[in-house]
């Protein structure tokens, strides 16, 4: 085989996986859970996608190596070095910690799969776009044909299906429950779709909500339009129904980002912040007063005066908080992966839940990791927004500073979906040229 055929192959292979992991990831829990009521393997056919992925990293791996452009237009870029820097720490970091039996095994591999996978996607799908056109033609497909099975689901959940709906295709006590509660409350039921849990859900419908206040903006065509209204009423009901009050937040700030900098007129914008002034305001007042209903504290504040169950979720949330912040400061090289997060529940040891992402970060790799972490962040969110013309890089923009949010009060970024979905796009968005005025200063960002 010519070199130039093996190098298409190549490249058309990497690309359908990029594809299809983007497109079918949002599907991911329902699907592998479904399927092995049939065959069993639960825990390998989770990680069909991780699979996928190293072939693709192979594909773009070599794709570096052999092809001038892709090589071009990554070689001289501080943050792929940033990113490659992190990995490399976050590995050395479960090494050592498996070696002193401070994580074993089952809990380093799924922390570093957890920790990486959506960095190297990342870089997989700038190389892939840097290479041909057809990742920026096909992402709103696989995207918004997803976000709309997702939505739909989760509007029926709420509206017709029984709460339990999800145990025939066996969601239970071995996988993923079939639903959660409010303060164990059956009368406060929270949806989780297709998603693995209802924060998951939450993150991915706060991520959608800032691409639909972006596109509905660009977009022209009526019959288009009439699509995207109809897609952000059946998400909305969706996101509000999660009761993910971090998904919430996260949402509001996505959005008010993204319409704010959509604003080209000056004094629209004034007059937008205005009316943004007026409504936190009003906000805040009807919070108060509603702060004794009953309704409010559950749905809301995710509390009752009334129940009998001590704890309650904000009282977990300021303990693991608190409890991570003393793991920095008493260990500020780290544990090593695997020892904090979700991979933690695989350990003998006690399990370490900051339900803070970036705290967890600090508790595995240490002070140092966390600073690269933050610089690989603040690198993508940058030249996002040197892009920000382009409308998937502008609503990627608003949404990392929404999704960093939602990342302060959970572990957002370890979920299957929210991580390959966005961090893929991102790297879609990175081929695209810059504005002029900023295409000098993010050359070699």
């Amino acid at each position: 085989m010519k070199s130039s055929a093996l190098k298409y192959a190549v490249l058309s292979t990497t690309l359908t996986i990029c594809l299809a992991i983007i497109a079918f990831v949002p599907f991911h829990a329902f699907l592998t859970i479904w399927l092995s009521t049939a065959v069993g393997h639960y825990t390998a056919l989770r990680l069909w996608k991780e699979v996928l992925l190293i072939i693709a990293a192979l594909g773009a791996v070599y794709l570096f190596i052999f092809d001038g452009k892709v090589r071009s237009g990554t070689q001289s870029r501080k943050l792929i070095w940033v990113i490659l820097s992190y990995i490399l720490l976050t590995l050395i970091s479960g090494l050592v910690a498996y070696y002193h039996h401070n994580v074993t095994a089952k809990a380093f591999g799924y922390g570093l799969i957890a920790n990486t996978r959506f960095l190297i996607f990342f870089l997989v799908t700038w190389t892939v776009a840097l290479r041909t056109d057809r990742l920026k033609m096909g992402w709103w497909k696989i995207v918004v044909i997803p976000a709309l099975i997702v939505s739909v689901f989760g509007f029926l959940q709420v509206t017709v299906l029984p709460n339990d709906f999800l145990k025939h295709f066996g969601y239970g006590p071995q996988t993923i429950a079939p639903y959660q509660t409010i303060n164990s409350n059956r009368d406060y039921v929270r949806i989780e779709s297709t998603l693995r849990g209802v924060n998951p859900l939450g993150a991915y419908m706060a991520m959608l909500a800032t691409f639909f206040v972006v596109y509905i903006k660009f977009l022209s065509k009526k019959k288009f339009a009439i699509k995207m209204i109809a897609l952000g009423i059946a998400g909305l009901v969706t996101l509000t129904f999660s009761f993910s009050r971090s998904a919430w937040i996260g949402a509001v700030v996505s959005v008010l980002i993204a319409g704010v900098v959509a604003i080209r007129n000056r004094t629209r914008m004034i007059r937008s912040l205005i009316i943004i002034g007026i409504g936190s305001v009003l906000l805040l007042v009807i919070g108060i007063a509603l702060q004794n209903n009953t309704k409010f504290q559950n749905l809301v504040l995710h509390t009752d005066r009334t129940s009998k169950i001590r704890s309650t979720s904000d009282g977990g949330h300021k303990t693991a908080i608190k409890n991570g912040v003393h793991d920095i400061a008493s260990q500020p090289l780290g544990r090593g992966v695997g020892t904090a997060g979700p991979a933690s529940v695989h350990n003998n040891a006690k399990v370490r839940l900051a339900e803070n992402y970036f705290i967890q970060i600090g508790q595995e790799v240490g002070i140092f990791g966390l600073g690269l972490f933050l610089l690989i962040i603040g690198g993508v969110g940058y030249l996002l927004w040197v892009r920000r013309s382009d409308p998937l890089a502008l609503s990627l923009f608003a949404s990392l500073i929404g999704l960093s949010v939602v990342n302060l009060l959970s572990h957002a970024w370890a979920d299957d979906t929210l991580a390959y979905v966005w961090w893929g796009l991102a790297g879609i968005a990175m081929a695209q040229p810059a504005s002029k005025q900023a295409a000098v200063t993010s050359e070699k960002a």
